[in-house]
C-alpha cells in the first residue's frame, strides 16, 4: 500500500519507518524542513534505539519526507500523528491536529478515489468524530463515509522500546464505523501480524472506544506505578525493602511483575499529559476522578521525598551536587516531565551548585536549565561533588564504582535502585 503519515515527531517517525520496513511505500509529511531533509538523507530526527538503522535503510527510498500535503493524494491512507500537548488547565491542545486536518482535507479535495483518514494521536473521546472529521469534510468539500472514511488507531509505544513494541504488539486497536475503514487497516497491518513474534489481538471497536482505550491503558499503568511507589514509601518508613515485597506480590498472576519498580516516579510525553487530559475530561462531565488525582499526587511528591532524604545527610547550600540522569527514562533524550526537573529546581532552591549528566539528553536539558553545569561523563559529574542524586536508571550508572571515591562527600540518594551499596558510601534508596 501507499501510506502517508502526517507528523514526524516521536510517533510519526517511528510508525513511518516501520510501515516502510513492512513493505509499504510511505510519504511522511512535516512542516519542519530540517526534519524532512534528515529523513530523506536516511537520518533519524529523534533519538530512539534502532531507529537510525531503520530510517537509514528506507529514508529517501520507500520512505520519503515532504512538506507538501498535496503528496497525500497519491496515498491510500493517512495517519495523523500530530502533537496534542497539555493546556494550562490539563485539557489537550488540538491546534496542530486541527491545522493538519484542514491541510489534509484540502489535499484530498481533488482526490477521486476513496481515502482513509486515521487519527493516531491521543485524543479525548469524541475528538475524531466531532472535531477532526468536520474539519476534513469542510476543507475537502466531501462527506465522511462517502468520499473518505475515518478511523482511530491508538498507539502503545514506549519510548526507548518503540521499535520492539511496534514489531511485536500485544494488541492493535481499530476504532472504525465502516467495513471499508477496517479493511484498509487490515491491509496496512497484515504484514505486521504475519511477522510478529507473538499473536497480537486485533481489537475492532467504535471510534470513541478506541480513543478511550488509549487513556485507560496509560491511566492504569500510571496508577500502578504510583501505587507501588506509595507502598514503597510506607516500606521505607518501616525499614522494609520494597523491592523484596514487589518481587513476592508479582508472583500473583493477578498483579504481575511489570511496573512494580518503585522509585522517583513517571514522566515523559504520555503519562503526565494523558493523566491530565483524562482528569480534565472527567471534570468536564462533572465527575471527580479521585483515584487518578491521587496517582498524580503521589507521583508529584516523589522528587520532594528524594530531596528530603538528601537533607537528612547533607546541607547542600553552596555545595556541588551531581544529578545523574536527565532524560525521563533510559533509551531516550526526551526530558518532558522528567523527574530530574523538580530535582534540579529543588536543589537550586536549597542553594546547591548543580552539575548534570546524561548520556544523550544534555542538550535538551540545557535549553531548560542553561545556567547549571553539565558534565561530559558521570565520573566528571561526581568529581568533588558533596552529593549525588540518581534520577534515571541508565545501565552505565550501575557500573559506577571507584568514581564515587572522587566525591568530596560520598552521599548518594538513589531514586531508581541502580547504584550498589558499598563501604565508604552514604547510600539512601528512595523506597528501600
Amino acid at each position: 500500500m501507499h501510506v502517508s503519515v502526517v507528523g514526524s515527531g516521536y510517533i510519526g517517525t517511528t510508525i513511518a519507518a516501520w510501515f516502510a520496513e513492512l513493505g509499504h511505500t510511505v510519504t511522511n509529511v512535516d512542516i519542519d524542513e530540517d526534519v524532512v531533509d534528515a529523513i530523506n538523507a536516511g537520518e533519524a530526527p529523534i533519538h530512539e534505539p534502532g531507529l537510525d538503522e531503520l530510517i537509514g535503510d528506507h529514508g529517501g527510498d520507500t520512505l520519503v519526507a515532504t512538506t507538501d500535503y498535496a503528496d497525500v493524494r497519491d496515498t491510500d491512507v493517512t495517519f495523523l500523528a500530530l502533537p496534542t500537548p497539555s493546556e494550562a488547565d490539563g485539557g489537550i491542545d488540538l491546534a496542530a491536529m486541527k491545522a493538519g486536518a484542514e491541510s489534509l482535507g484540502e489535499a484530498i479535495a481533488e482526490k477521486d478515489d476513496e481515502h482513509l483518514v486515521v487519527v493516531k494521536s491521543t485524543v479525548i473521546p469524541g475528538t475524531t468524530e466531532d472535531v477532526v472529521t468536520p474539519i476534513v469534510e469542510d476543507a475537502a468539500g466531501k462527506t465522511a463515509g462517502e468520499a473518505f472514511h475515518v478511523a482511530m488507531n491508538p498507539e502503545f509505544l514506549r519510548e526507548g522500546f518503540a521499535l520492539g513494541d511496534f514489531r511485536d504488539p500485544d494488541k492493535i486497536v481499530y476504532g472504525a464505523e465502516s467495513d471499508a475503514a477496517r479493511d484498509t487497516l487490515d491491509r496496512v497491518y497484515d504484514p505486521l501480524v504475519e511477522a510478529a513474534d507473538g499473536d497480537p489481538a486485533i481489537v475492532e471497536t467504535g471510534i470513541k472506544e478506541a480513543e478511550m482505550i488509549k487513556y485507560a491503558n496509560n491511566a492504569f499503568l500510571a496508577t500502578k506505578i504510583s501505587l507501588i511507589n506509595e507502598i514503597g514509601n510506607v516500606c521505607k518508613e518501616y525499614g522494609v525493602d520494597a523491592y523484596e515485597v514487589a518481587d513476592a506480590i508479582a508472583l500473583d498472576h493477578r498483579i504481575d511483575e511489570h511496573f512494580l519498580r518503585s522509585g522517583v516516579g513517571w514522566g515523559g510525553s504520555c503519562f503526565p499529559k494523558d493523566m491530565n487530559a483524562i482528569r480534565h475530561a472527567a471534570r468536564d462531565r462533572d465527575y471527580d476522578p479521585v483515584l487518578l488525582d491521587a496517582a498524580v499526587a503521589v507521583n508529584d511528591r516523589q522528587p520532594e521525598r528524594m530531596l528530603d532524604l538528601l537533607g537528612d545527610h547533607a546541607d547542600v547550600e553552596g555545595k556541588r551536587v551531581a544529578v545523574l540522569g536527565l532524560a525521563f527514562k533510559p533509551g531516550t533524550d526526551d526530558i518532558r516531565y522528567t523527574r530530574a526537573i523538580p530535582i534540579i529546581e529543588g536543589l537550586q532552591d536549597r542553594g546547591a551548585d548543580v552539575v548534570g549528566y546524561d548520556p544523550v539528553a544534555t542538550e535538551n536539558m540545557r535549553e531548560k536549565f542553561p545556567d547549571i553545569e553539565y558534565a561530559d561523563s558521570a565520573a566528571d559529574a561526581l568529581a568533588d561533588a558533596h552529593a549525588a542524586m540518581v534520577v534515571t536508571d541508565w545501565d552505565e550508572f550501575a557500573a559506577l564504582n571507584t568514581e564515587f571515591d572522587a566525591m568530596a562527600d560520598p552521599v548518594v540518594i538513589d531514586g531508581r535502585r541502580v547504584i550498589e551499596r558499598r563501604d565508604g558510601l552514604t547510600y539512601e534508596g528512595l523506597t528501600w
